[in-house]
């Protein structure tokens, strides 16, 4: 069985859109990433996407009995496209229709010059594949973003995306998923220890 601990980056403290741009995270509250450290299974495999916020928060975590794996571009957030670095109330006003269609029905719509939650879905999906073939009974601490572990907490309770995107991910808590056999389970979701 392939245990998934995915923690989702420190704050950015942006208030717009942050897809691919690549932004800092704030560090700075070391009793929450101490929690957090302690909580995380100490051996096991570490990846994180290769956007410095998530980089950042696993070199935080990162311990010697933790094995470092190189940092992944396929586990990146949702490509907002030209939506990236816009408030939302200006993403609102250019893109009305759109910018609405993407949240409440996601899947199919797609951000101007970005990508769609199924294109993300499935590429996040790829690599977390490979992964599970290439580790089949490991613990793997993921340090992702918001989207790419709703993408995950979707496939394994077999809900919409629409359903996935009401659960909360708050920064620097962990989601638990483990497969086997081609299963999923969920042990937990946004826990902040």
């Amino acid at each position: 069985m392939t245990v998934w601990h995915w923690v989702r980056h420190g704050p950015t403290h942006a208030k717009t859109f942050v897809g691919w741009r690549d932004i800092p995270a704030d560090l700075s509250d070391t009793p929450t990433i101490a929690r957090l450290d302690a909580h995380l299974p100490r051996e096991a495999y570490m990846i994180s996407s290769d956007l410095s916020r998530c980089v950042a928060t696993a070199d935080a975590l990162a311990a010697p009995t933790r094995t470092r794996l190189p940092h992944n571009a396929g586990l990146r957030e949702i490509h907002f496209g030209i939506w990236d670095g816009m408030h939302f109330k200006d993403v609102a006003a250019r893109d009305p229709e759109l910018s609405r269609a993407f949240w409440e029905t996601p899947g199919l719509i797609r951000a101007p010059e970005g990508e769609s939650w199924n294109e993300t879905a499935a590429r996040i999906d790829m690599e977390v594949d490979a992964l599970n073939a290439a580790y089949p009974d490991a613990h793997i601490i993921a340090v992702a973003h918001f989207g790419a572990i709703l993408t995950q907490v979707q496939r394994a309770l077999g809900v919409s995306a629409y359903e996935a995107m009401a659960h909360k991910i708050d920064n620097l808590s962990v989601t638990q998923i483990s497969h086997h056999d081609g299963k999923w389970d969920v042990q937990g979701i946004n826990h902040t220890p």
